[in-house]
């Protein structure tokens, strides 16, 4: 997203959708507007402009009403729009003179001139203008001649937002943080820098950071003891709001305090910012320094508590294993009702990841439809040290991405292992180099895993390029496995590829989601190692979904959302290194993944199953497929041990995460093999599911 500040340094802007208004807070009423804003945006093919105003008209229109709290400062509102996927902000510089100009002049000077919309989305009471002269009936008056059209928000609608508002403000005042962050829906959060303080909380044991916030008019809390997180890096935090009775009487200036569970570190200096979950208490005088550390350490627990709910069990660095929704707290426990410890409540910033190796022609032929059809997402190529001039046609032609040179070849999986460790995003969208993108791709997914944090990864429909009509081999409609371990698609099941006639247009759980165009959740990619980077290429994402569906996540396909996927663009899909990778990978996921009990007749099985693959290999006339499907049990048993001791390891990393039973949603019950080959059963609707 784009933010201007300057109105003499804006763009020659064309075509775009324009909402003007505070945006206080950002809140759910406000993201319907913005959500009208960007669909407008992408049926006309313009682009999103929000124009808010610093300082809020209210501090200057009313310089003494001391009464006024801001939900969020303009830096905070910034972040919550560009999260929204708008593509620009103008930050108009409110003053009297602004609020005073004609109505005519507002128009005509400012938003015609300046923006050029192709839509105008307003509320039925906007006002502007000296005297507030101007109104909707006054903008209309400008439709025909200048080529836009006035959106109104309904009247029920904008009562709405400002109810909210309200609301949120009183709920906040109240202390009732719980009913305020299901208004705004996210925590209710606030940043500032960290500054020196008495240090007494370090005698008592907790250390605690100082934090000024900058903006006079942001709302702070009531003084109290709330449970909180830091907004980066998710770490359970006890907030202090107070004037410290116990230690400075009741003349002590308010105190704004955080004590980061488990940190160790200088903050000084350092901006922080906290989102703030639960109200614990009130703040009170007690009588003595002994009897304010015994109350803090019960503070401290009954914090874990709310934040943790099993009674406070933490991890080192300080972060929870298990959360509470504050969005939908009347859902079942089954559906979230506590979230994940890496799961942030925000809207998320996102970046595009595309590995390429050697592929520049695809980056010719299919990144421009990536930068074209992905506003607000980061944009970055990683290079496994292609022999080819990728890199430099990059930086040539697209200056605009950022390129990672890795210098060598690590392959798909430790390749994605080692670019992700330099890039900080919320989600990461890894891309196959020979994908197709169509316009708001990214939107129907962000918009899933933002109304179900529980949803780890996610995946588009994956049509074939090629055939547009037909589902891509990799991925389709979402990735299944069978009893036996065997993978196959909503849409796909082995070579047989469905036509999409709109017959898996509904989002459906599923098992595994396809690393050609894979959403993940940034800290629950690193939380679980990422894929294993020993697979090379494969089966790496199977194994990762596979790992966090153990733990309770859950893994979707959203199809409002379409790719289009060439395939085979490093290896075909029969090659002998890729029938190699993929039945030795599918063997390793197995070991690491099964129960032992499973696994003592379920090798041998696959042992005699993966022999008829083979005898089908011969049938076709692929010998070297045959010896491939040797090669891969050879290297099967040759890492077993290694294998075992990565299971060990991946059994600790899922129960220090887990936060509910393991999700099994997304495995047939029976042998895909024989449902397709004996039964004859081609297309996945037809499969007896249950």
């Amino acid at each position: 997203m784009r933010v201007f500040n300057d109105l003499n340094a804006l763009p020659p802007f064309r075509n775009t959708v324009v909402t003007i208004g505070s945006f206080d807070g950002v809140h759910t009423g406000h993201r319907r507007i913005l959500d009208k804003v960007r669909t407008l945006a992408r049926a006309c093919g313009g682009e999103s402009v929000v124009i808010t105003f610093d300082p809020h008209p209210r501090t200057v229109l009313q310089p003494n009403d001391q009464s006024f709290k801001l939900l969020s400062s303009t830096s905070e509102k910034i972040t919550l729009i560009e999260s929204c996927g708008i593509d620009n902000i103008v930050v108009v510089p409110f003053s009297l003179e602004f609020a005073g100009q004609e109505a005519r002049r507002y128009v005509e000077d400012f938003l015609i001139a300046r923006f050029h919309p192709r839509y105008i989305v307003i509320g039925y009471d906007h006002r502007f203008g000296a005297n507030r002269e101007g109104n909707i009936a006054f903008l209309k008056q400008y439709e025909t001649d200048e080529g836009f059209e006035v959106v109104e928000i309904p009247a029920q609608e904008v009562d709405e937002i400002a109810v909210s508002s309200s609301k949120i403000r009183r709920a906040l005042d109240a202390s009732d943080v719980a009913l305020a962050n299901r208004l705004l829906g996210y925590p209710f959060f606030f940043s500032g820098k960290v500054v020196s303080g008495k240090k007494i909380g370090r005698s008592l044991g907790f250390p605690t950071a100082n934090i000024q916030i900058a903006d006079p008019y942001k709302l702070v809390l009531p003084n109290g003891i709330y449970a909180a997180r830091t907004l980066i890096g998710q770490q359970n935090a006890m907030l202090y709001i107070g004037n410290r009775p116990t230690i400075e009487g009741d003349t002590a200036r308010q105190s704004i305090e955080l004590h980061i569970i488990g940190f160790q570190g200088d903050l000084y200096d350092h901006d922080l910012a906290v989102e703030v979950i639960d109200f614990i208490r009130p703040d009170k005088k007690l009588g003595d320094l002994q009897a304010l550390q015994q109350q803090i350490e019960a503070d401290k627990k009954e914090i874990l508590q709310r934040l943790t709910g099993d009674g406070g069990r933490e991890t080192g660095d300080g972060r929870r294993e298990q959360d509470f929704s504050t969005e939908q707290p009347e859902k079942p426990a089954d559906d979230a009702s506590r979230l994940p410890s890496t799961v942030s409540r925000l809207p998320s910033t996102v970046a595009v990841v595309i590995l390429n190796y050697n592929t520049r022609r695809h980056l010719e032929q299919y990144l421009p439809s990536v930068l074209a059809n992905s506003p607000g997402a980061r944009i970055v190529v990683a290079d496994n040290g292609s022999p080819d001039d990728s890199v430099s046609f990059l930086q040539q032609h697209y200056p605009q991405v950022q390129v990672l040179d890795l210098q060598q070849n690590f392959g798909f999986a430790e390749g994605y292992n080692q670019a992700l460790k330099q890039i900080q995003a919320d989600i990461y969208v890894i891309l196959n180099s020979d994908v197709e993108v169509t316009p708001g791709w990214i939107e129907p997914v962000l918009a899933a895993m933002q109304a179900d944090p529980t949803i780890a990864i996610a995946q588009p429909k994956i049509l074939a390029w090629q055939e547009k009509t037909r589902f891509e081999y990799a991925g389709a409609a979402g990735g299944w496995i069978d009893a036996l371990g065997y993978p196959f698609c909503r849409g796909r099941i082995f070579h047989h590829r469905e036509a999409d006639t709109g017959q898996y247009d509904q989002p459906q759980e599923c098992f595994w989601a396809a690393g050609a165009a894979f959403f993940i959740r940034a800290e629950l990619y690193h939380c679980f190692g990422g894929f294993d980077g020993d697979y090379f290429a494969h089966n790496e994402e199977i194994d990762l979904c596979w790992r966090l569906k153990r733990a309770g996540y859950s893994v979707w396909c959203i199809p409002q959302s379409v790719v289009y996927h060439l395939g085979g663009g490093t290896l075909e899909y029969e090659s002998p290194r890729k029938v190699f990778l993929n039945f030795r990978n599918s063997l390793y996921s197995l070991l690491k993944n099964k129960p032992f009990r499973k696994l003592l007749w379920l090798i041998p099985a696959r042992l005699l199953l993966d022999g008829l693959a083979g005898a089908r290999f011969a049938a076709k006339g692929q010998f070297r497929a045959i010896g491939a499907i040797i090669l891969a049990h050879v290297s099967f048993y040759r890492n077993f041990s290694l294998t075992v001791r990565k299971r060990k390891a991946n059994a600790e990393l899922i129960d220090r995460y887990k936060f509910r039973p393991s999700r099994r949603q997304g495995i047939y019950p029976g042998s895909i093999i024989i449902a397709h080959y004996f039964r004859r059963i081609r297309e996945f609707s037809k499969l007896p599911l249950k």
